[in-house]
C-alpha cells in the first residue's frame, strides 16, 4: 500500500520500490482498500527486500515493527524511517475487521507520507 500511495501522490518526484521481509502476495484486502481511494495496485507484486540488496536508497521506510527489526542495512546515505503500524496482514479475525485494519493502516501511511514528504491529493 505504501508503494502505491507514494507513487500516486508523489508522481515522478520519487523513484519508488518496496519489498517485504516475508513476501507472499499482494493481499486482496490491500487491493480493495486502495481501490476505495482511487488507486489500483492490482498489478503490483509482492517482492522480497532481498531483491534490493546492495542498492542505495535515499530513504528506507518500514511500516511495522517486524519489518523494522528484520530490515537489512542499506549502504550509503540511506535515511531509515520507521512508522509503527499494526501488522495488517497478520489480522485473523473476520473479513470486515481485516478490512477496517487495512483501511486504518492505509490512512495512517497516507498521513505520514503527506507530513514527511509534503505530498497530498493536490500535488
Amino acid at each position: 500500500m505504501a508503494e502505491g500511495l507514494l507513487r500516486h501522490y508523489a508522481g515522478d518526484r520519487f523513484e519508488v520500490a518496496s519489498g517485504g521481509v516475508a513476501p507472499t502476495q499482494v493481499r486482496p484486502e490491500a487491493i480493495e482498500v486502495m481501490r476505495e481511494v482511487g488507486i489500483d495496485i492490482s498489478d503490483h507484486r509482492s517482492k522480497s527486500v532481498d531483491e534490493f540488496a546492495g542498492q542505495e536508497f535515499d530513504y528506507v521506510i518500514t511500516v511495522c515493527d517486524n519489518a523494522n527489526e528484520q530490515c537489512p542495512v542499506f549502504p550509503g546515505k540511506t535515511q531509515r524511517i520507521h512508522w509503527s503500524f499494526e501488522d495488517h496482514a497478520a489480522v485473523e479475525v473476520n473479513a470486515e475487521h481485516r478490512l477496517s485494519v487495512f483501511r486504518r493502516v492505509r490512512d495512517g501511511i497516507r498521513s505520514r507520507l503527506s507530513h514527511q514528504f509534503h505530498i497530498s491529493d493536490s500535488n
